[in-house]
């Protein structure tokens, strides 16, 4: 009798475990491979509501969204990276995410703000500035089908030309400036920085640095030396004091500071060039000696 009743429990375990489930598995990804899409959602409003603000002469509240918009597009492809959650859906999406946020709300902005004033000649910098940044971002994407085992090693920690959260953050310099001014009640050089003959110069300039070949630092694979470890841990410090002191001086000259080391960005491509160059010459001298000796 023992043996019949665990017989029966046996097969009566064997039919709840093969019985058919009464609700199919969710089929989809997980919940961690979206964050990072929805960041870049969050960015792509952040620049929307930017314009938005814009229209209604919010200038300080605009500029301050696309600023959150920069921090958000340089988490979330490290967040991407990080979670294993890289696709060419996120790539094309972050894209169109940035040329809004970084292209067309940059140069809404400032046409809104200033530009207008000399009409369709104010206007073409506007134009300019946006239809470069989309350049830049389809080089960018070309470059990620090219894939990096064609280019040489010391180029991974390089862009070419700048990026489009600095293009941005460097092409809003002057409302930067002028917002500091205004708040200090310097009123006439206030009123100078805002002219359309000194914003348009900043803006063709900035669209030429977005489409060019100039090598900058991408700050990925950025090592700092130890003896400037810490000088930069006390200078970090300091600029936050700043920012949060005066947040639209800190920002100026940061725009400042980051057009200033360019001269610097494009001397350590050069330099790590020339080392490249020189490691392989002897290969190539020497293979040339074997050949011509056989």
């Amino acid at each position: 009798m023992n043996h019949d009743g665990g017989a029966a429990d046996r097969v009566r375990r064997l039919r709840r475990r093969f019985r058919p489930r009464t609700r199919p598995r969710v089929q989809g990804q997980s919940f961690n491979r979206l964050i990072p899409n929805i960041m870049t959602m969050l960015g792509l409003c952040c620049g929307l509501v930017a314009i938005r603000f814009g229209f209604e002469g919010r200038f300080d509240l605009a500029a301050t969204l696309i600023l959150v918009a920069g921090v958000i597009d340089g988490l979330d492809g490290r967040l991407a990276r990080l979670l294993k959650a890289t696709s060419r859906f996120g790539a094309e999406f972050d894209s169109l995410s940035d040329f809004l946020c970084f292209g067309v709300a940059p140069a809404m902005l400032l046409y809104l703000w200033t530009m207008h004033d000399f009409r369709s000649l104010g206007f073409a910098p506007c134009l300019l500035f946006a239809v470069c940044m989309a350049l830049r971002l389809a080089r960018f994407n070309a470059a990620l089908d090219v894939g990096p085992a064609v280019k040489p090693a010391y180029t991974a920690s390089f862009f070419t030309g700048v990026p489009a959260p600095a293009g941005a953050g460097c092409v809003l310099f002057p409302m930067f400036l002028w917002l500091w001014l205004d708040q200090m009640g310097w009123t006439t050089l206030a009123s100078m920085v805002r002219h359309p003959a000194f914003v348009g110069p900043v803006m063709v300039l900035v669209a030429g640095l977005l489409v060019s070949t100039l090598p900058t630092w991408s700050f990925k694979n950025f090592r700092v030396p130890r003896d400037y470890v810490l000088p930069l841990l006390l200078g970090t410090g300091m600029f936050v004091a700043v920012l949060l002191a005066e947040p639209w001086a800190a920002l100026a000259f940061a725009s400042l500071g980051y057009l200033a080391m360019l001269p610097f960005s494009v001397r350590s491509y050069l330099r790590l060039k020339r080392e490249a160059e020189s490691l392989i010459e002897p290969v190539v001298v020497a293979d040339n000696t074997r050949n011509g000796a056989g």
